[in-house]
């Protein structure tokens, strides 16, 4: 397609080397690109420094509560599994004896580490 007179950019090379050419050579042929990347950049940084601590702590606080979660449940079912699995091996007043012997020993093991308050006078 022709360009209308009016638009008509000369490539005349006569022009001495400090003279302005077109604008896209005078500024570079690539600027547009160079400044949408350098704005692009810039942006993705700031977004990086800002959203990106944020988008960790929720991930962690998710995934770590969904985990707890997993582990509760399976802890819960292998609780379950033994004390079934020791119903069936010996008499159910052995199994509550022994049930509520380790339950004492793991607070008496607690009761040990408490810290005393300090009396303010």
């Amino acid at each position: 397609m022709d360009r209308p007179d009016d638009l008509d950019i000369s490539t005349d090379s006569s022009q001495p080397n400090g003279a302005l050419g077109p604008v896209g050579d005078w500024l570079g042929g690539e600027w547009p690109a160079q400044a949408a990347e350098q704005i692009e950049s810039v942006v993705n940084s700031v977004r990086r420094k800002t959203t990106g601590p944020a988008i960790v702590a929720s991930r962690v606080l998710v995934y770590g509560l969904v985990t707890l979660v997993f582990i509760g449940v399976a802890g819960m079912m292998l609780l379950i599994a033994v004390l079934r699995g020791l119903d069936a091996l010996m008499p159910t007043w052995a199994v509550e004896l022994l049930v509520g012997l380790v339950l004492c020993g793991a607070g008496l093991g607690c009761w040990s580490r408490r810290t005393g308050k300090e009396i303010v006078s």
